[in-house]
């Protein structure tokens, strides 16, 4: 957990993937009421619903949330925009959560790929007192295992404890083969490294292609993914792309606020993308 500049006192369980957890969070808490991105990885909306709570989007100032809720989501860097989140701004989520009583949940996926730009897990901004803050990480995204279904979070022991308690009942226990596995990638760095510089690269051959083409590109300094529009309804632009034999994803899958943007995974191979972004470019000089 050095990595993540955790300290105090906390806790670690793994899950069956990050997917289980953020689906089923607001269920395990009993939470009424849940915070979540106004534009955000749509399981957080649908975790929530399944537990029957009220769910209030919510931009990232935490100045602006309501004064009371039961648990809040947030995402750095963030699924889909690529957007990092500043410390202030962390700090402030944190400070909303103790203020509020909240349980504060910090979606982390996507923090092994920062392409060089400062950014923190919730764990070290919370500089040793984890209490109500939890922590999500995957593999999927860090070595390339989404097969194997591994993911932990981490954070304040007695919240862990609730969620242990609960899920071995339902059954959900991670196999120990997949826990051991995940041991041995957690341990290197190198391979992170390396896929991360891969999507920098496919990132800046793709951006190029989209910015002559129109597009806007908006944060996607981080992740997997570019955010962009051209000032159309989505679907509009999904449409485009479609015609050119390339797969995108429309804004609206993750809000309303969304629906003139799309999604654009940088996870096909170097070939592929080099060849989108020789289409794209095509497209345009016709």
């Amino acid at each position: 957990m050095g990595t993540l500049g955790a300290s105090g006192d906390f806790d670690v369980l793994p899950t069956i993937g990050s997917k289980e957890l953020v689906a089923l969070l607001a269920y395990l808490l009993e939470a009424k009421s849940v915070l979540i991105p106004e534009i955000a990885y749509p399981t957080y909306k649908v975790g929530a619903l399944l537990a029957r709570a009220e769910v209030l989007e919510v931009g990232i100032d935490a100045n602006s949330w309501p004064k009371r809720a039961d648990l809040a989501w947030i995402n750095s860097p963030s699924n889909p925009t690529g957007r990092v989140h500043s410390k202030g701004e962390l700090e402030a989520c944190l400070a909303w959560a103790r203020k509020s009583g909240a349980t504060l949940a910090s979606d982390e996926c996507y923090l092994p790929f920062t392409n060089g730009i400062k950014a923190q897990s919730i764990l070290a901004i919370a500089n040793g007192d984890n209490t109500s803050v939890l922590a999500v990480h995957s593999l999927s995204k860090r070595s390339n295992m989404a097969g194997y279904r591994g993911a932990f979070v981490a954070g304040d022991p007695k919240l862990i404890a609730q969620l242990l308690e609960i899920r071995k009942h339902m059954g959900m226990m991670l196999p120990l083969p997949i826990q051991k596995s995940m041991a041995i990638a957690l341990s290197d760095q190198s391979h992170v490294d390396k896929q991360a510089g891969r999507y920098q690269a496919r990132r800046e051959v793709l951006a190029k292609a989209l910015v002559a083409a129109g597009f806007k590109i908006e944060f996607s300094e981080a992740g997997l993914y570019i955010w962009c529009s051209r000032d159309e309804k989505d679907w509009d632009s999904v449409d485009w792309f479609a015609e050119l034999g390339i797969l995108v994803t429309p804004g609206s899958f993750y809000g309303s606020k969304g629906n003139r943007y799309v999604r654009i995974a940088l996870t096909a191979s170097d070939e592929n993308i080099s060849s989108a972004a020789s289409r794209i470019v095509a497209a345009v000089n016709r």
